[in-house]
């Protein structure tokens, strides 16, 4: 089902709205996941060092100490309640998408159980529960594939011409 007869026949300067709010929304998301290959080299030793500190590790070429309870709860915070409203507003435009009905549940829905995973993995590790760092490498990378997929998807639809022009500027 699309929503509001579909993207197609939203005026241009609508689609337009759509296009550039999404490619600020990926600037901001991907200068994060910069910051993030920086600071964890994308692997899960990483993730843990990131966290958890490595201040046991005699021969770290940089010392990293362990997060505090507040930190965590910060980081935790504000990351599940960002990407939870960036998703948000991505899946009320994937909404008007003519794409595959279970294309289109999945990239609404999946990235909400990521998120959960992502930053409750990222709490279970804090804890202690090393092994949750693949948890969240997993989630984290699911989180990015949807975001990407839903963007790309935005991109290709806010570019298509209008069927009827019905816009009156």
């Amino acid at each position: 089902m699309t929503f509001i007869n579909g993207i197609s026949t939203f005026p241009k300067y609508v689609r337009q709205f759509i296009f550039f709010f999404t490619l600020a929304l990926s600037f901001g998301y991907f200068s994060g996941f910069k910051f993030l290959m920086g600071s964890t080299d994308l692997k899960a030793g990483g993730i843990e060092t990131h966290y958890n500190g490595n201040e046991d590790v005699p021969d770290a070429e940089t010392m990293v100490f362990k997060k505090t309870e507040n930190e965590i709860l910060t980081t935790i915070h504000g990351h599940a309640v960002s990407f939870s409203l960036i998703f948000l507003g991505l899946g009320g435009i994937l909404l008007t998408l003519p794409i595959k009905r279970k294309l289109k549940k999945f990239l609404l829905i999946e990235p909400f159980i990521s998120v959960i995973l992502t930053f409750g993995g990222i709490w279970l590790l804090w804890k202690g529960v090393t092994w949750f760092k693949y948890v969240v490498m997993v989630s984290g990378t699911m989180l990015t594939l949807t975001f990407l997929t839903a963007v790309i998807l935005i991109f290709w639809y806010s570019l298509q011409r209008q069927p009827i022009s019905t816009d009156i500027d």
